[in-house]
């Protein structure tokens, strides 16, 4: 029996040529390829829809194929369990888990096959199991050729194609050529391949449905701890002080006023967090003379998040700007216009013009612009299908040259908002100093910092290390004379 599988494994299932690179059909050969599905779900109909379209012979097994027929393709036969296994020799199996043993009865027709599971198990169930569901099935059935493959995929992705959600598709088996069999099919159904090794890989594949933005737990717990904290500043500065010197309510001011006086600190915080790490591993590598010692983990986890940071910093950007274009339309705003008019008319004065303000807010909102344009170019380069359209220079390019210029245009937006306001004693209350001041001296020490290192005597020895010299070691070389040839080299 493990002759005869093997030989019939070494046959390609599919030509090359069935499906173009770009997923479309192609000229399909003279004998179309035959492929099963146990199930009839919606995952199972999105798969067949997605085989029919690739060129594929698809034969459904569902134990009720009369009221089911209907919800397939045209294209698509729709039959018993014990019907659609017989000629298939790769069977895709769309059931959870629990139904495993209802195919038992059907071991003696699944010899030989490649059986392609695509389940996912629940949070609880992955947690109660030892053992995956791919690995289960194959302890029921030891007689197929069992590979974990398309569980990452939705049914949304499989019905709408790669173009409109995630290309890529981990594949593990113990067996070399099922694996290479079913790494043929998903090429011909438009997808990308990533072979993940042998079957004890699938409990790691599937734990990846289950994962809810890994990579932003820690950034957004940032964010939120600085939010709270800002806002809490904010309400103690601007509402809790007047109420408690001058009697004034002003409790008014919580929805969105103090919400929009805490947006920017947040957004101008994390930005200066997104380069603060370039900062310290280039001063560590500095201090230590090479570049082949590992950074703490601390800075090495932050060095990963940067991207996480920097779009939150752009999101709060985008909700500070937004929450200004709507502060003249609150009716407070208007009671003010009002009663400003009032005490103008009251006093006999006929025109009102403060040529240092109306400098000082025309700049101020001009470099607001610049800064948040400058962080939505940074968003955008940052999704996958920008960047993958960009060289590593291009790259770099944006997100670190543009993105300490959208830094420096930060600054200045803030200093043109404190302006002499940091100076002067009324501002500040129960003797805390404005919050701008505050957010001021991270960045300061950023652009300082980057100041220094193009400085030559440190701009070169940097350069130097980061090319491998070490000050200790083995490795020393001159730099070229031409020095615009060194600051090609990337930076962290």
């Amino acid at each position: 029996m493990a002759t005869r599988t093997s030989g019939k494994m070494d046959k390609p299932l599919i030509s090359h040529h069935l499906v173009d690179s770009d997923g479309s059909l192609a000229e399909a050969p003279s004998e179309v390829p035959k492929v099963g599905i146990l199930g009839s779900g919606d995952f199972a109909r999105s798969l067949a829809t997605r085989l029919v379209g690739s060129g594929f012979s698809v034969v459904v097994g569902s134990r009720n194929p009369k009221r089911m027929a209907g919800l397939f393709p045209s294209a698509a036969q729709v039959t018993l369990q014990e019907e659609a296994v017989g000629s298939p020799e790769v069977i895709f199996v769309a059931m959870f888990r629990e139904h495993y043993s209802t195919l038992c009865g059907l071991s003696d027709q699944l010899a030989g096959k490649i059986l392609v599971d695509v389940s996912n198990p629940t949070e609880q169930e992955h947690l109660q199991h030892h053992q995956s569901n791919a690995e289960y099935l194959a302890s029921l059935f030891p007689t197929c050729a069992v590979v974990k493959a398309f569980n990452v995929i939705s049914a949304w992705t499989l019905q709408s194609g790669p173009r409109d959600g995630n290309r890529q598709v981990p594949i593990c088996s113990d067996q070399p050529e099922a694996k290479r069999t079913v790494l043929e099919m998903v090429r011909a159904m438009g997808f990308t391949p990533v072979d993940m090794g042998s079957l004890a890989s699938a409990r790691e594949v599937e734990a990846m449905p289950l994962r809810l933005f890994p990579g932003w737990k820690v950034p957004a717990l940032l964010a939120l701890g600085l939010f709270i904290f800002f806002y809490a500043y904010n309400f103690v500065r601007d509402v809790l002080e007047p109420y408690v010197q001058e009697g004034k309510n002003k409790f008014y001011k919580l929805p969105v006023f103090v919400v929009n006086t805490t947006l920017p600190c947040v957004a101008y915080v994390l930005l200066s967090l997104v380069y603060l790490p370039g900062v310290l591993a280039a001063a560590l590598q500095l201090r230590r003379g090479t570049k082949y010692q590992r950074f703490p983990d601390w800075l090495d986890h932050w060095l990963q998040h940067r991207k996480q940071i920097g779009l939150l910093s752009f999101f709060c950007a985008a909700l500070h700007a937004l929450y200004s274009l709507c502060l003249p339309l609150r009716r407070s705003h208007r009671y003010d216009l009002v009663n400003l008019a009032i005490k103008q008319v009251l006093t006999n004065k006929s025109h009102l013009w403060n040529e240092e303000e109306v400098w000082r807010m025309e700049i101020y909102l001009s470099l607001g612009v610049l800064a948040l344009g400058m962080l939505s170019l940074l968003a955008v380069t940052s999704l996958p299908s920008i960047a993958n359209s960009l060289n590593w220079r291009e790259f770099s390019f944006v997100q670190s040259t543009l993105g300490f210029v959208a830094l420096v245009l930060s600054t200045l937006h803030t200093l043109t908002y404190g302006w002499t306001r940091a100076f002067e004693e009324s501002r500040y209350k129960f003797f805390l100093p404005p919050t701008f001041t505050l957010t001021l001296l991270v960045p300061c020490v950023i652009i300082l910092a980057k100041g220094l290192f193009l400085l030559p005597c440190i701009s070169r020895r940097l350069t130097k290390i980061r090319r491998g010299w070490e000050k200790d070691g083995s490795v020393r070389f001159t730099l070229p004379v031409d020095h615009a040839l060194a600051q090609k080299t990337s930076h962290v």
